[in-house]
């Protein structure tokens, strides 16, 4: 393909980080962190979204989940165990064998692929939600991303976006605070000149047929130790869109 969306940088710094996915004091101990409030975000809309009932143990049997950039698995797990037909599709081989193998050890059937948006686009695939969460901070070629993504999403389906806005306190809280101060992650994890304003995640949605239905801010509680939905989209942000029916 003449376009893709792969940044060989960042796939080489997750390639370096992979052997860490599923532990939760390693590397990934932010996101471990951050993985329940966006599945409790993500598990409450398609509840609503798809009338499901809330009380079931699998609430989303019958509906084929994609995560794109899915990492080791931290939300394809959790979202199979609740009934979904999950595809996890990442453009590092090395974060396909872990979860792979995690998967294998947790008794789940994940359909996990090496692959990229585009090229599941150019496949013909198409999906009830799409999860597009904390990667496009990482992508080259952020149109042709959104576009693929959005692409994938059936009608009546839903895509979620998580990402970090590109703000002052971004900046001193995500890379200063995050990185430097408290080494909640390595040390260039993240470049904040790749951040996205809600404002542009909204526009490259709607240029690309899909309706921005929610978005909230999400917010670290010290004394918790947890991480929360709140109106505060200044640092951290999900978007809810979906694409007629």
């Amino acid at each position: 393909m003449s376009q893709t969306t792969v940044n060989d940088a960042e796939i080489a710094k997750f390639t370096a980080m992979a052997e860490q996915w599923w532990d939760p004091k390693g590397k990934f101990k932010p996101l471990h962190k951050f993985n329940p409030v966006r599945m409790s975000y993500i598990r409450d809309h398609l509840i609503r979204h798809f009338d499901r009932d809330p009380s079931a143990l699998r609430p989303f049997e019958g509906l084929r989940i994609l995560d794109v950039g899915c990492g080791g698995g931290l939300l394809c797990e959790p979202l199979t165990r609740l009934g979904a037909s999950v595809t996890g599709g990442d453009a590092a081989e090395r974060n396909i064998a872990i979860a792979k193998i995690h998967a294998e050890q947790s008794g789940l059937e994940i359909d996990y692929r090496a692959t990229t948006s585009e090229a599941l686009v150019a496949a013909g695939e198409s999906f009830d939600v799409v999860l597009n969460m904390e990667v496009v901070e990482h992508v080259d070629n952020v149109p042709l991303y959104m576009k693929s993504c959005a692409d994938l999403v059936a009608p009546g389906g839903l895509m979620f976006t998580a990402t970090l806005n590109r703000t002052a306190r971004s900046w001193a809280l995500a890379i200063i605070g995050a990185e430097y101060v408290l080494r909640w992650l390595p040390r260039g994890t993240h470049d904040w000149k790749k951040f996205l304003t809600p404002e542009e995640i909204i526009a490259q949605l709607q240029r690309n047929g899909l309706n921005v239905i929610d978005q909230t801010g999400v917010t670290y509680n010290p004394l918790a130790d947890e991480w929360r939905a709140a109106p505060d989209m200044a640092v951290n942000y999900m978007v809810l869109a979906t694409r007629p029916a």
